[in-house]
């Protein structure tokens, strides 16, 4: 095995929206901003040390941690005596419905696969990182890990086996607001209906469809035709509050259309202008200040490259 030359590497691993509206656990695509700094080092000894350095009560313990439960896994495979000692600046809030779980994973798996010679590819990475959000969530998904690894936008067909397939990705922007309640990704699945009516499954499908070629055709009214979701997004909008006054707002001001981030409570808009993009911010800003709820927003753009190694 051969080994990078240096034994610390510093990654920034963005924030990622999963689902995509109607692409439950299947879509997601990748942000510019807010991202995680983590900092990795080889280590000489079969251990995985966890470090935060956020404020944020992280888990220690590697095998209850999002970042270190996937280098566990990395080191089975590889076997030998090395390590991990990972440092974490956490930017994306636990909870937040922006991917703060996968960062953690991705980040960690893409900074140790660095310093390991890039011994393993972009699929191998996401399938360590998936034992990440089976600690956060309860549940092995690949949604917001693999746009994380990936970059742009991501349609996960199948994770057993997994299978990863690259939309090209349109140039849009993004716009967020994390309401500062906490919506846990495993209290949002247990409220999900268990089966569903095959004339919403057909509808469904047929958004998916219409989402994937909207992107990969740049048409954004099919884009916005297709951000619609029957089945997921009735039930959990009701844990987010201002959830449907902030879309309606949005959609009349331009944006071409969005929703709940993940499994929430942040909430996402896509437009085809930064003005649109910051009218948007505008009235998700006024609708939570209006509500006296704490509220962070971000206008960003697809990031197409993914965790990133830093100089």
């Amino acid at each position: 095995m051969e080994l990078h030359n240096k034994s610390e590497v510093v990654v920034h691993a963005p924030g990622t929206v999963a689902n995509l509206v109607c692409g439950f656990d299947v879509l997601g695509l990748c942000l510019h901003e807010p991202y995680d700094i983590m900092r990795v080092r080889l280590l000489d000894e079969a251990k995985i040390i966890i470090t935060s350095v956020d404020g944020y009560q992280l888990p220690t313990d590697p095998k209850q941690n999002t970042a270190g439960a996937p280098l566990i896994e990395m080191l089975i495979e590889i076997g030998g005596t090395k390590g991990f000692e990972v440092i974490i600046e956490k930017r994306i809030k636990p909870g937040s419905g922006i991917g703060s779980s996968a960062a953690s994973a991705a980040g960690a798996v893409v900074a140790a696969n660095h310093l390991l010679g890039n011994i393993f590819s972009k699929e191998d990475m996401v399938r360590f990182a998936m034992f990440g959000e089976k600690v956060a969530s309860g549940v092995k998904h690949a949604d917001n890990v693999a746009p994380c690894i990936y970059g742009g936008v991501t349609l996960i067909r199948s994770i057993h086996p997994l299978d990863i397939i690259t939309i090209p990705t349109p140039d849009l922007y993004v716009t967020v607001v994390h309401p500062q309640i906490e919506v846990r990704t495993s209290d949002a699945r247990q409220i999900l209906r268990k089966e569903v009516l095959l004339k919403d499954a057909i509808k469904q499908w047929g958004n998916i469809g219409g989402l994937v070629a909207g992107f990969i055709k740049n048409d954004v009214e099919l884009i916005g035709r297709s951000l619609e979701d029957v089945i997921i997004e009735p039930v959990r909008s009701m844990l987010i509050p201002g959830f449907d006054e902030v879309k309606k707002r949005c959609k009349q001001a331009g944006a071409l259309g969005g929703g709940i981030s993940g499994s929430g409570p942040s909430i996402f808009m896509l437009s085809t202008t930064e003005h649109t993009a910051k009218q948007v911010e505008a009235i998700m800003i006024e609708i939570y200040s209006n509500m006296n709820l704490a509220h962070h927003t971000y206008v960003t753009t697809i990031n197409k490259t993914g965790v990133t190694i830093q100089p």
